[in-house]
């Protein structure tokens, strides 16, 4: 079986789409072709993953295996996303942003450029979830430029983790966190600072 590509999808010069992969597919309530999807050139589409239609994508664009992307996404340049890795709809990624294997992004998240973020990472979006009004009142996290984000990290709805932040693996962050913090612990609680870190020259 060779993939299936929906009408009005852009794929720039030199993009590879591997096999068993759907792209364009139309959201509940659009017709096929309805909503233009475009991804740049030199990109990577790995097999069985699906991209909804709507979604601007960039260049050097690469997925892992069976990853997920829903519609209507602005994604940036030199973006990786992971095998496994579900991104919602209405979510914002700027370039450079690497997303690791079975990371979780829902809808109205931010990812600033060049930010990281780690395997079976869970970003969260509501606060009370099943609630009466929910989904009116749903507000993804931002993930400043720079900042990295651990291996199994849960981050609450609408919390704002700030430049080149460090959130350490396995934790809870509940609250805003400062430029160059660096946090761990369920609740999260500041450590330290980057600049106190080997790696704090190359930022």
């Amino acid at each position: 079986m060779t993939s299936r590509i929906y009408l009005n999808v852009a794929l720039g010069d030199g993009s590879l789409v591997e096999d068993f992969c759907i792209v364009g597919a139309p959201p509940r309530g659009a017709a096929d072709g309805e909503l233009r999807t475009t991804i740049g050139r030199a990109s990577t589409i790995r097999s069985h993953s699906v991209i909804y239609a709507g979604n601007t994508i960039g260049d050097r664009f690469q997925t892992g295996n069976k990853v997920n992307i829903r519609e209507l996404n602005e994604i940036g340049d030199d973006v990786s996303i992971g095998t496994l890795s579900v991104v919602e709809h209405h979510v914002t990624i700027g370039n450079h942003v690497r997303i690791h294997t079975q990371a979780f992004v829902p809808e109205f998240s931010v990812l600033e450029e060049g930010c990281w973020i780690g395997p079976n990472v869970v970003l969260t979006n509501a606060k009370y979830p099943v609630s009466p009004g929910v989904k009116d009142a749903l507000a993804g996290p931002v993930i400043r430029k720079g900042a990295k984000i651990g291996a199994n990290a849960t981050i609450l709805p609408g919390v704002v983790i700030g430049e080149h932040a460090l959130v350490g693996a396995g934790a809870v962050v509940t609250r805003d966190v400062e430029p160059g913090a660096v946090v761990a612990g369920n609740p999260a609680r500041v450590i330290g600072h980057i600049s106190a870190l080997p790696y704090a020259a190359v930022l």
